[in-house]
């Protein structure tokens, strides 16, 4: 059965937590170059608007993905387990994984930004 564009793979399922890795790379690499190569009084603003842009994308693509994988689980009036071997109960199956994983992987990349709020410098 195809519901909301192509079916649920594995790309799916593994692309909110790439994502949130992603995003916790270029924010502590980025912010460890910045203060190793300025100091410790080394201005954190330039940082800090660099980690809200990428906190913004990283944010929307995560729900993006949560989105589609929400539309592949909804439409179904079964409950879990998805554990029949037919092709609807494995998109059920990739749809509420990717989704709950979409999720996690949202509050990841919050708490990843957090610290760029609260630290004004490098020491």
């Amino acid at each position: 059965m195809r519901r909301f564009g192509e079916k649920a793979n594995l790309w799916f399922l593994i692309a909110p937590p790439t994502i949130w890795a992603l995003h916790f790379l270029f924010c502590y690499v980025t912010a460890a170059v910045i203060c190793a190569k300025s100091g410790l009084s080394a201005d954190l603003r330039p940082i800090q608007i660099a980690i809200g842009a990428a906190t913004a994308v990283a944010a929307l693509l995560i729900v993006l993905a949560g989105w589609k994988a929400y539309h592949h689980w909804r439409p179904s009036s079964e409950l879990p387990p998805y554990d029949d071997p037919s092709d609807d109960d494995r998109e059920q199956f990739l749809g509420i994984s990717t989704f709950l994983l979409s999720c996690l992987s949202l509050v990841g990349v919050v708490f990843v930004a957090l610290p760029a709020l609260f630290i004004a410098d490098c020491r």
